[in-house]
Order: C-alpha cells, then structure tokens, then sequence
C-alpha cells in the first residue's frame, strides 16, 4: 500500500507517518538490547564486555548498509511525489542491483579484517575469542540487513510506513525467544546471540520482500526496468554512498573511542554497552521524526511544494525538541533502574558509570534532535556534501574526546564524545540549511536535486 504524502496537514502526516517508524525503531532495537539483557545476565559480564565492544565494528558496515539503502530510497520518493512510476521501478531495480555489489564487497572485506581489528583495539584478551565469535556471525549475515533495510526503505518511500513496523515486531520476538534458545538451551553463547540476530533480520527481510511481491504493484518490475542507464545508476551511488560513508565515518569515530575504552578495562567497558544499549532506544524518536523528514521532504520537492517543506521542517524540529528534553530528563533521573536491567544488583561500580554517560548525554539531547532534522532534510533535497562534513566534524570531535578528554577525564571523558559530536555536527548542517532555505524559498525556479 503507498501513500502520497505531498497533501494534507504537514503536522499530522508528519506524526502518523512517523509513529509506526519510531515503534519499528524502537523493536529494532530489541535486536541489540535483547542480545546485550539476556548475554548480561545469564553469561556475565565479561560476556557483556564482548559483545560490547564490537558494536562500534557491527555500526561500521550495517550503518553503512542502512545509510547505503536509505539515500537510494530518498530517490525513489522523488520518483513517486513525482508521479513517475517508470522511475520509481527504475529506482527499486538500481537499488537492488548496486545494493548486491556492494554487499559482497562489504561481506570480503570485513571477515578478513574482523579479528586483526579487534587486536589493534587492543580488546583486553579476556574477551577478544567471544567478540570475535560474536562479530563474525554478524559479518557473515550481512545480506540479509542489506536486504531487510533495502525493502523497508522502499517501502517507507512509497509513504508506508506501518508495514516494516509489523515485520521488525515479528522479527524481535522471534530473536528474544532465539536468543533463549541458543543461550540457555544450547549454551551457544555469545555465537548464540549473534545467530539469532542475523536469522530474526533474515525472516523480516523475506517478509518485506513478499508484501512487496503482492502488495505493491508499482515495484513489480519487467525486463525493460532492469535495463539501467549509467545516469540512473549514478545518481544513486550518488546519493547513496555518501550516507553510507557518513554512518562509516560516525563509526570509525566510535572504533577510537572504543580504543580508548578498551584501556580502561573490562567495568568501563561493561557500563558503556549497558549505557549505550539505554542511550540508543532513548534517541529513537529523534532519530525517527529524521527520518521521517527525508521522505517528506523527497516527496514533496519531487511535487515542487517548497512552501510545504518549510512548514514540516518547522513543526517536525518543535516536536522532536520536546521529546528530547522529556527523554533526556527520564534518563538522568531513572537510568540507574534501567542499568540494573543489564547487570544486576551486584555490579556497583558498573552503576555508577553507566549513570555518568546518560547524564552528559541527556543533557544534550536538543542538539541531536535538531542535528537529525537538518541532515535528513537536507538529504531528503539531494545534498550530501554537508551531511558528509558533518559526519567528518563527528569523527573529530570524538577522537579529540577518545585521545584527550579519556587521559585526563577517564570514563567521564569517553561520554562526553557524543555530545561534542553532535555539536561538531550541527555547525555545518544549520549553516546548509540556513543557505538552502534562502535559496529554496527566496526563488520561484526550484534547484535541481543534485545541487549541492
């Protein structure tokens, strides 16, 4: 089912569309959560340490397949606001083909290099076997994300977002109760947690991939769609390898601050992951009303509405600021309940710290609603160069935190690296915007999506 959503009240399509992405958000989240809760609490902590410390490894190259496949997606919705069936079929195609590519690159690549990574990070041998043993499942698996956020994000550009929700509830329940299969019943450990992750991701992509196949016939595709010109095939490694650098790029940033981490010892390391498991469903609804203005945004500039873009930008930033600070406020004051969730009622040190990093990061939170709002808008216009310096602006502000701040702050020096991030990253994305609004607005002649 598609929805054009280039009419009606800027605000409420704004917050229906983006409700059922924030509840899919959230359970995809239960992915990682789930693995980190059920590891926590029924192996221990050192096992807690290993699958944290390859998060920032796991972010490298699925972040890159979730930027990759959503600036292919940012096409696609121009296409449909458009009106230009042909080009949205032309657009699903050439996703799906680079998407392939690019994939077997991807899966080479970071098999081979999975465990000399984990040893330059000088993950502390007491857990390097269980986060190789972790992490390489993951890699292995790395299809079936591509794929999963491949057709999700095709069908959220054709305004449906509701529907990848039901598949990531499914998909969650299925890897909770995989997890305490292979944990509890076949004592798999940490690989345990990893197989169910990649085997629940594989059964939503195949769900997406059927609704589809018989629910979407604008992406029913014939022979002549698969017959791509070089400019069709540009324009989407245009767009899409740049959003897939930048979350690469926040994940190189994310490596050295695990570096860092890793010296400071396996405590240190166990309240991160916990912190940060917290801290990621926490951001969710900013990330998701984001999210939600890239393809409405795309839609509504392949309409030629530039007044109706405005308008949503606008109310879409009042609504995701006020959640933040709610959010923000419930972590400071409730976080260590939630840390307990992880580690138990024996683990006072790993408390304490985890509740220093929600406290900096909470406290912050405005800065990061505002700097999603701007990069998806503007990736929604067909920019990448800003978005792309901004994820630069992220990687030094946190190896300045990783190499300076950790020395002399210790623990407290690592959590003050995503709010220097999103700081680093909110200069140069309120400057683009600022300068594109004036050009989108103060024009009557639409800029061409690929200007930058």
């Amino acid at each position: 089912m598609t929805r054009d959503i280039t009419k009606g009240n800027p605000t409420k399509i704004i917050i229906f569309f983006t409700i059922p992405l924030l509840i899919g958000n959230i359970f995809q989240q239960f992915y990682s959560m789930a693995d980190t809760l059920i590891v926590g609490r029924t192996i221990g902590v050192n096992a807690l340490a290993a699958v944290g410390c390859t998060g920032s490894l796991m972010f490298l190259i699925l972040g890159f397949s979730q930027g990759l496949t959503a600036g292919f997606s940012i096409i696609t919705a121009k296409c449909f606001g458009a009106g230009d069936n042909q080009g949205v079929r032309h657009s699903y195609a050439a996703s799906i083909i680079l998407s392939l590519i690019i994939t077997i690159f991807l899966t080479i690549i970071s098999v081979m290099l999975a465990r000399p990574i984990l040893v330059i990070m000088h993950t502390p041998p007491e857990i390097i076997d269980d986060a190789y043993n972790f992490i390489i499942i993951i890699y292995w698996g790395i299809i079936v994300s591509m794929l999963f956020n491949l057709f999700s994000n095709v069908i959220r550009a054709l305004g449906d977002s509701r529907t990848p929700l039901i598949f990531l509830i499914i998909a969650s329940i299925i890897n909770i109760a995989l997890d305490f299969l292979f944990i509890l019943v076949f004592s798999m450990g940490v690989s345990g947690a990893a197989l169910a992750t990649t085997i629940s991701q594989g059964i939503s992509a195949l769900l997406c991939f059927i609704y589809i196949r018989k629910k979407m016939p604008i992406l029913k595709l014939c022979k002549d769609d698969w017959h791509l010109s070089k400019e069709i095939l540009w324009e989407h490694i245009r767009m899409g390898l740049p959003m897939g650098f930048q979350a690469s790029i926040i994940a190189i940033g994310a490596i050295i601050l695990q570096f860092s981490l890793n010296n400071l010892g396996e405590v240190s390391i166990a309240a991160y992951t916990a912190a940060q498991k917290i801290d990621a469903l926490a951001i969710q609804p900013m990330m998701s009303f984001g999210i939600t203005m890239a393809t409405y945004v795309a839609q509504n500039y392949g309409a030629n509405k530039i007044e109706r873009i405005r308008i949503g930008i606008r109310q879409c930033s009042i609504i995701s600021v006020g959640f933040s600070i709610i959010i923000g406020m419930f972590n400071i004051l409730a976080g260590h309940w939630m840390i307990k969730l992880f580690v138990g009622n024996n683990q006072p040190k790993v408390v304490s710290l985890a509740q220093v990093y929600l406290n900096i990061n909470g406290a912050m939170y405005f800065l990061l609603a505002l700097l999603f709002i701007y990069r998806y808008a503007l990736q929604g216009l067909g920019q990448s160069f800003a978005p792309t310096l901004a994820g630069i602006m992220e990687l030094c502000m946190r190896t300045f935190a990783a190499i300076i701040l950790s020395k002399y702050l210790g623990f407290a020096g690592v959590a003050l690296a995503n709010p220097l991030a999103w700081i680093g990253s909110c200069i140069p994305l309120g400057i683009a915007y600022y300068f594109t609004q004036k050009k989108l607005y103060g024009s009557k002649e639409p800029i061409s999506i690929s200007e930058k």
